[in-house]
């Protein structure tokens, strides 16, 4: 083959691969730009709307963030100095919250606890004027804890939110066997029913004193009792109510205290029930795991 007739092949063969190449692109359709090529306009591959990433913080467990629906928990130093422990809500407008609904007795609970779920502390601030909460708070032991303030805003729905505060020393972790029954003080508590998770699960503490059934338990914050579940791990929170209450002429001071639990997920569960006698509150520690 001459020269002439080789050049005229190959300029054929290029106008097929054009004509094929030209044809497939308009198969396939446009080719997307480059990660890092797309407008700010564009979401990126696995972005959540806006709208679904609320759903989400929402769906979260009591005390596992510090803000909320407009509303943030913050220390005033998260280190705890000589025993007093301050903090502000602050709204939706950035100022401090001053007005509360009473729960139970009380505009807050605070709940603190070192995150292995040692050292359980439940007390109750005060309000100054300008939005500052503040309690008398001592630590027995050094380490990390977290703080769970429990309220509800006025004309807002009730709430828990969580912040993290240290006390400086020696931390020596302590772990917690699986238990249903607890002394205090020379009471004996003892807890029946499961927990399940997802589902509403009814428990019974019943209080006993030197084997003889307390039946003259006596109303704190507006109830016989008081039970507050801690996830271990993440600490994910759950205060629970007993059902009835004080002078309702149908539930009875002891010695059995029920309550109806919904934990938010699988996982072992500290529970703390406060309950009061003889003049003074104590409380009993449990460690229950979900059934599977």
């Amino acid at each position: 083959m001459n020269t002439t007739a080789r050049l005229a092949v190959f300029g054929g063969a290029l106008a097929l691969l054009a004509a094929g190449g030209f044809i497939v692109g308009k198969t396939a359709g446009p080719v997307s730009a480059a990660p890092g090529e797309a407008g700010h306009s564009e979401p990126h591959e696995g972005a959540m709307p806006n709208h679904v990433e609320t759903a989400a913080a929402d769906a979260l467990p009591g005390g596992l963030a510090s803000s909320k629906d407009g509303y943030t928990f913050t220390l005033a130093d998260p280190a705890l100095q000589a025993g007093r422990f301050s903090f502000t809500i602050s709204g939706p407008d950035g100022k401090p919250v001053t007005a509360y609904d009473v729960e139970h007795e009380k505009e807050l609970h605070l709940i603190v606890v070192r995150r292995d779920t040692a050292g359980f502390r439940h007390v109750h601030p005060e309000l100054a004027p300008d939005g500052t909460w503040s309690v008398p708070l001592t630590l027995p032991a050094a380490g990390s804890y977290r703080a769970f303030a429990d309220f509800a805003p006025t004309g807002g729905k009730p709430m828990t939110l969580g912040a993290d505060l240290s006390v400086a020393g020696n931390y020596q972790p302590v772990t917690h066997l699986p238990s249903r029954t607890a002394q205090v003080d020379g009471y004996s508590v003892e807890v029946a029913g499961d927990l399940t998770a997802g589902k509403t699960s009814p428990l019974t503490l019943k209080v006993s004193r030197d084997g003889v059934p307390v039946t003259d338990l006596q109303p704190y914050l507006g109830a016989y009792g008081h039970l507050v579940a801690l996830r271990e791990g993440d600490l994910a929170y759950l205060h629970v109510h007993p059902e009835g209450e004080p002078g309702d002429g149908e539930t009875a001071a002891g010695p059995q205290i029920g309550f109806a639990a919904e934990v938010p997920g699988a996982g072992t569960y500290r529970l703390f029930l406060d309950f009061k006698h003889g003049g003074v509150v104590r409380t009993a520690e449990f460690t229950l795991s979900t059934g599977h």
